[in-house]
């Protein structure tokens, strides 16, 4: 078996241009095949599943392979995202670990209630969910345990380097590789311009025209370049710890929400009270939680993710049934006919009967 993976893996650095090519590929058909045929929406998420846990082993080994090459040299620095997840999953197995499970639950809990919806009764399917929502919950304050900082999304780093990149050995060339050593001599100069002292005239056509506007001020050009506070802090502490009751709380509120949202979604299905709920610990988690300083750009990140998600309300419950469906079927009756706009009204038919069938769709 560790054979098989050796070789795997040799033949993943050694193609990486055309596996990433073929992922990102299949990755774009995934959202076109939604009813096009019989369980097509369940051949779709099954797809994106495999690729989602592929191309996290995937970034995993070539990350691996691209740090630990001493030629490698990134064209640009990391994201305070990359650098924060990688210093904690280098740093503790624990969080590494944990966080993967929870990466590998959220790709593969749609598939998973598909599966669900068509072997077993709806009571089965919502305790099936109730139980994947609380191993996420455990799993997050796992990580809240273990970092005592509030979480980012997603938990562990991203892909920032072009896979075409990775050096696929040590004889193997590339653009962002450092030189290794000088050239070993300078191309001698031609006999016929040894002696060619006396530059020519400029001709009037080959002069470049005079600047139309004032240079740019040397302070303009070196600030975009200079070391930001970021820059130059330990990878762990670009997120303050958790300092105080409150603020505890307000990270426990948010990650508890989909576990309670879940829950009552199981029981009242039909009832306002659920998504009432999940509303009002949403806007608590906001009111409780702390104010970043203006130096803590990945906390402040993180938190303008959490406020542009509570736009996902639209598509749950009362709000959903009553205002954003009407609105989306009626646009996509009138516009159904119209030229390439009748492309995204098939596009939006297609995805609103899945909206209605799954939870996790539209899940907190």
């Amino acid at each position: 078996m560790s054979s098989a993976l050796a070789h795997y893996e040799s033949f993943l650095v050694a193609h990486v241009s055309t596996i990433s090519s073929l992922e990102s590929t299949l990755r774009s058909i995934t959202w076109l095949l939604p009813g096009r045929f019989k369980d097509a929406e369940l051949a779709s998420e099954a797809l994106s599943a495999i690729l989602n846990v592929m191309s996290m082993y995937h970034d995993t080994l070539l990350a691996k392979v691209a740090h630990t090459d001493p030629k490698y040299k990134p064209l640009l620095p990391s994201s305070p995202h990359t650098r924060y997840t990688r210093a904690w999953c280098d740093k503790s197995a624990s969080y590494k670990w944990a966080a993967r499970a929870l990466e590998l639950i959220r790709f593969t809990e749609l598939l998973l209630e598909m599966g669900l919806r068509r072997k077993v009764s709806r009571q089965t399917r919502w305790r099936g969910i109730v139980m994947l929502e609380v191993l996420k919950a455990l799993l997050r304050l796992a990580l809240l345990r273990i970092t005592r900082r509030p979480l980012v999304s997603p938990p562990i780093p991203e892909r920032e380097f072009d896979p075409e990149n990775i050096p696929a050995g040590s004889d193997t060339s590339s653009p962002t590789l450092a030189a290794t050593s000088p050239p070993t001599s300078v191309p001698p100069t031609p006999e016929h311009l040894k002696n060619n002292h006396i530059a020519l005239p400029p001709h009037p056509l080959l002069t470049p025209p005079p600047p139309t506007q004032s240079p740019i001020p040397v302070e303009d050009y070196l600030l975009p370049k200079a070391l930001t506070t970021s820059s130059v802090k330990a990878p762990t502490s670009l997120i303050k710890p958790l300092s105080s009751p409150k603020e505890w709380l307000s990270e426990v509120i948010y990650t508890m929400r989909p576990l309670v949202y879940a829950i009552m979604l199981s029981s009242e299905r039909k009832d306002n009270k659920p998504l009432v709920t999940a509303l009002a610990l949403e806007l608590l988690a906001l009111n409780l939680r702390r104010v970043p300083s203006p130096s803590s750009a990945l906390e402040r990140s993180e938190y303008a993710r959490r406020d542009r998600d509570i736009t996902w309300y639209l598509l749950r419950g009362s709000i959903w049934d009553t205002w954003t469906r009407p609105k989306l079927e009626s646009f996509a009756d009138k516009t159904a006919h119209t030229p390439f706009v009748g492309i995204f009204s098939a596009f939006v038919k297609d995805w609103i009967p899945l909206i209605d069938e799954y939870y996790y769709y539209t899940a907190p």
